[in-house]
């Protein structure tokens, strides 16, 4: 079983007066999570710190076993019962936030993205809905792992816009799936092999909406600590302008 370190850090930016990120670092069940929320008063962050707890809660749930009822019908035989545990808890995230938006008018059309992290014996899994992000940083590679459920993304991927149109469009903030936005905001799942000494970034896209990919590869390239890479990461995203709330969590392998 591989042995995680992490550290993480939440930053409100230099545009936003209040934080609509939430995120959660739980070793002891090996579980990491980052949600960027959205929605008018206040309902953001309350999207997204929902998220976090639902998360957390289900996988706080001890006697889940592979012969339990399944929450959902839709069980992924292509994935091991872990991902697809995974992919509930975010289903029943999904499910929660829309019932507190239909309990509370207000709250009407309030949404997260999530990206979550599973460590399970010598395998990691991602589960994510949205533009949160998932990178890899291996052997001084730096790799995006996660496929962003937004509006240029999709466009890019068709062939209809470059990375560089889509990095300055107007729709860029366009989210396609979110939490709480739809019925069923169905997670993607990547299940992996982790390397002795990989990194891996989970991100709101505070993050990469700033910062081109090759200056958060310059500043992991560094290899400072968990600690201080997070918050360089944060002062990053800050120098190159700070516009939306920001939150990052580093993994590393040890062994």
């Amino acid at each position: 079983m591989m042995t995680m370190e992490a550290s993480g850090l939440t930053d409100v930016g230099r545009r936003r007066s209040n934080n609509e990120d939430a995120f959660a670092i739980r070793p002891e069940l090996r579980l990491y999570v980052v949600a960027d929320g959205m929605g008018g008063h206040s309902s953001g962050e309350v999207a997204a710190q929902m998220a976090v707890n639902q998360l957390v809660a289900f996988f706080e749930i001890q006697d889940l076993s592979e012969e339990a009822t399944w929450p959902y019908p839709s069980y992924d035989d292509s994935l091991s019962f872990e991902g697809n545990k995974l992919r509930t808890a975010i289903a029943l995230a999904n499910e929660q936030i829309q019932n507190y938006s239909l309990e509370h008018p207000e709250s009407r059309g309030m949404g997260t993205t999530v990206v979550a992290a599973l460590v399970v014996g010598d395998k990691l899994i991602i589960g994510h809905v949205g533009d949160s992000r998932a990178y890899l940083y291996s052997g001084n590679q730096l790799s995006v792992l996660t496929m962003d459920h937004s509006w240029v993304s999709e466009q890019v991927r068709l062939g209809f816009l470059t990375e560089e149109e889509a990095a300055h469009h107007p729709f860029r903030n366009v989210i396609t799936k979110a939490l709480g936005t739809r019925d069923q905001a169905q997670a993607d799942v990547l299940e992996m092999d982790v390397a002795v000494g990989d990194r891996v970034l989970l991100c709101s896209d505070g993050l990469n909406s700033m910062a081109a990919e090759e200056d958060i590869a310059r500043t992991l390239a560094r290899r400072e600590s968990l600690e201080a890479t997070c918050h360089s990461l944060v002062e990053l995203a800050n120098q190159k302008g700070g516009e939306d709330n920001v939150t990052v969590i580093l993994l590393e392998r040890q062994a």
